[in-house]
């Protein structure tokens, strides 16, 4: 559990994760605007359309808005030191989101509909409700006070881990966005690690920390999905 609980600022780290997502953000929009699709299929025979120019921008502009909260988690929310193995995997894993829903939004050429203007608003909403609680988060610690005290307010009072829900929302919304039934594999495999291995790790440490207070906590709270589970 030394993950949650070394503090450290991490810099070497954290500018080589941001360099690599940079550059596989850059890959994905050359497969959006520069026929990056008909030059894969040139390598290895996979088959792309060009999509539609208007969903493959609003594609990129949705990655743009996920580029910028990583870049203000890593370097202005995140406390704790990074090793070295997370500034490798956590590129890996949103190349998934970079690379993979472009190619998947690329195998359809259809006209944007209000279904699409709802699943903007869908990833906007679970933007919001990530970056949004960790600010919350954030702000209250950084109030000495509070040193030793478990936060259970905020957006943070309807689910535990409400962070996580918010990336899941976000995930699953450019998932729908792309069109393609094959993209939603993505989002459930998100919330299968969230589920099964981020939040039972996470709480068995909250548990050790805060004892009494996570436990009446857990109590009256949803682990993950708010007023569900």
């Amino acid at each position: 559990m030394n993950l949650y609980k070394d503090k450290g600022n991490s810099l070497s780290q954290k500018i080589t994760l941001l360099f690599l997502e940079t550059i596989i953000l850059m890959i994905a929009g050359w497969f959006l605007f520069f026929q990056g699709g008909q030059q894969l299929h040139k390598w290895i025979g996979w088959r792309f359309s060009e999509g539609n120019n208007i969903r493959n921008t609003i594609l990129f502009i949705l990655f743009l808005i996920v580029y910028g909260r990583m870049y203000v988690t890593i370097f202005y929310l995140l406390k704790r030191k990074m090793p070295w193995g997370e500034a490798f995997t956590i590129p890996l894993a949103f190349s998934l989101y970079y690379i993979g829903f472009s190619l998947l939004s690329l195998t359809t050429n259809k006209a944007l509909t209000l279904l699409d203007i709802i699943y903007i608003f869908l990833f906007l909403f679970g933007s919001f409700l990530n970056t949004y609680s960790e600010l919350q988060r954030n702000k209250w610690k950084k109030n000495t006070d509070n040193k030793g005290k478990l936060y259970t307010n905020g957006l943070f009072k309807y689910s535990m881990h409400i962070n996580y829900f918010g990336d899941l929302v976000w995930v699953t919304a450019l998932a729908l966005f792309t069109r393609t039934p094959w993209a939603l594999s993505i989002p459930i495999i998100l919330f299968c690690l969230f589920a099964f291995y981020n939040i039972p790790i996470l709480d068995k440490y909250l548990s050790e920390k805060y004892g009494s207070q996570f436990d009446k906590y857990r109590k009256v709270t949803k682990k993950f999905i708010p007023f569900i589970y």
